[in-house]
């Protein structure tokens, strides 16, 4: 089994750190790491077996499946901010291997529309299906690219202090371009009155978990300019890069321990000074960073006394946790060229209407799924064969309320009853036919299957509703203030998702932010190590 990390014991742990990171998911490491390389001696504390968090994998009945890692883009450019990010924390061991030419295909009813690496014939495939619609694909496509062009101005008060963010938020509106915080069917609706255009463009809606009516546009730009130049996947499997850059944290004298479970931050005379492991002992440090989501941190982890005193509870109540999932892990039979298994993913959907989809099911488990995205992680990844031989994976994921499965959230994993692995039986079988519909040639190959559902999420990653992308990324999410890496307790910072966007990318460039932030003045130490870090191969 990959696990990462070292296994907690008190003993093991030193008293004090310069730095305790609160959870080792891509937000969380990558802040370490940064640390590290500038001189910090840092601990990261993960509750879970193996360190990753949604980037990590995990092993069964002999396949191996990534659980939130499926795709991601500019990485094959090795002058992408986001490329040098990996490769400065991870010292440039991590590697890519990029996806078909078609990176996402969307399914709706019974017709298909492909989305092409590369703007031009990206918009040349949409132009051939919706030709009357070219000049909305173009003005389309340039908004997309302005919007997420933005982001650097948009999100620049992250990295300064609470007091200069509040004088740059006064500003950013005039900065940043009107449809940044406009819903994307308004932005969308402004283009074209092409409904199954529409449907098509926001095809991607489940990469940030809300639909076009609710999500923000910023968010949907991200997404969306993100994988214009298409997809790629680590070598190895999603579980490389906490292995590589785990590494880079123990280089600069600190560990990233597993099975370790903090209860709560120790905070004395207002400032944070260390955390209370589940087992009593306190390890002290001259900053804590969390993360572990907003709300764990600000509901669970922080004081009662501490919440109170900085109004937390009222400011939790201005945000949302995002959607809950089900997703149906498969192991077949035969490689991935024998089955015919695509370097691309499926967006499935019933109808171009993705509200009414949404609430049809949500208001009857009978309705068809509202959305159903597939997975080929065995063909992504190069090295798969070597580890793998004659064996093949896919993920079957849709929305899974968590209301539907809250009567069982008091049960144990793996221990809660015939009604809830009835349930989950039933649920597996509908995504298995979906699944088959459009690759009938994966029925007869099937070996093994199994169905995680919001309480696994919620088991395994303390999301207490399941989430998946941390707080909704709907408008109002984005007007916070306090949702910033300093937080108004002393010595405590916030990373990860909540700090930017969900997904890799924008948890990464959360932890970037937030290292920022902790610097403060001397920040410019970052930058230019992210400008100037050169391979060791290069180097030696």
């Amino acid at each position: 089994m990959k696990r990462v990390g070292k296994r907690y014991r008190a003993k093991r742990a030193d008293d004090h750190y310069d730095v305790i990171v609160i959870g080792s998911g891509i937000g969380g490491l990558a802040n370490a790491a940064l640390l590290s390389r500038l001189g910090r001696r840092v601990c990261v504390l993960e509750q879970h077996y193996t360190a990753g968090g949604f980037t990590h994998t995990y092993e069964r009945n002999g396949y191996e499946w990534d659980v939130g890692v499926h795709y991601i883009g500019e990485v094959h450019k090795p002058y992408s901010p986001l490329r040098r990010i990996f490769d400065v924390i991870s010292d440039g061991q991590l590697e890519w291997a990029q996806m078909d030419a078609v990176y996402d295909r969307i399914i709706i009813g019974d017709k298909r529309y492909d989305f092409c690496a590369g703007r031009e014939a990206f918009k040349r495939g949409l132009k051939q299906q919706f030709p009357e619609e070219a000049d909305a694909i173009d003005a389309y496509v340039d908004l997309v690219v302005r919007v997420a062009g933005s982001m650097r101005k948009f999100f620049t008060g992250q990295a300064l202090s609470p007091g200069l963010n509040w004088l740059y938020r006064l500003v950013r509106d005039q900065r940043v371009p009107p449809e940044c915080t406009m819903t994307v069917r308004q932005v969308l609706e402004g283009l074209t009155a092409n409904q199954e255009l529409i449907g098509v463009l926001t095809g991607q809606w489940g990469d940030y978990g809300m639909p076009p009516a609710e999500a923000t546009f910023l968010m949907h730009a991200s997404v969306a300019k993100h994988y214009f130049d298409g997809g790629c996947y680590p070598v190895g499997g999603s579980w490389k890069m906490a292995d590589t850059i785990v590494p880079v944290i123990r280089a600069g004298g600190g560990e990233v321990f597993t099975y370790a479970e903090v209860e709560s931050i120790v905070v004395e005379q207002g400032r944070a000074r260390g955390v209370r492991m589940a087992d009593g002992k306190v390890i002290r440090a001259d900053a804590i960073v969390s993360n572990a989501g907003a709300r764990n941190t600000f509901e669970k982890l922080l004081p009662e006394a501490e919440r109170l005193r900085h109004g937390y509870p009222d400011k939790l109540k201005t945000v949302r946790p995002s959607a809950s999932h089900i997703c149906l892990y498969a192991g077949f039979k035969g490689t991935a060229e024998s089955l015919g298994l695509p370097r691309t993913n499926l967006w499935i959907y019933p109808s171009a209407r993705h509200e009414e989809n949404l609430a049809r099911f949500e208001a009857d488990q009978s309705a068809p799924l509202p959305l159903v995205y597939v997975s080929f992680p065995s063909a992504k990844d190069p090295d798969w064969p070597k580890q793998y031989p004659d064996k093949s994976t896919v993920e079957v994921i849709s929305l899974g309320p968590y209301e539907w499965f809250e009567q069982w959230r008091d049960s144990t994993w793996n221990q809660r009853g015939e009604d809830y692995e009835a349930f989950k039986a039933g649920l597996s079988e509908r995504l298995l036919e979906v699944l088959f519909q459009h690759m009938p040639q994966l029925r007869d190959a099937l070996d093994y299957h199994e169905l995680s559902t919001p309480l696994s999420t919620e088991w395994f990653n303390f999301y207490d509703r399941g989430e998946i992308y941390g707080l909704d990324h709907d408008p109002d999410r984005f007007r916070q203030r306090w949702l910033h890496p300093i937080t108004p307790v002393k010595g405590l910072f916030l990373t990860g998702q909540d700090v930017v966007t969900a997904g890799v990318g924008g948890a990464l460039m959360g932890g970037v932010l937030t290292t920022g932030a902790m610097l403060g003045l001397q920040q410019r130490k970052l930058w230019q190590l992210l400008k100037t870090w050169t391979p060791p191969q290069a180097a030696a």
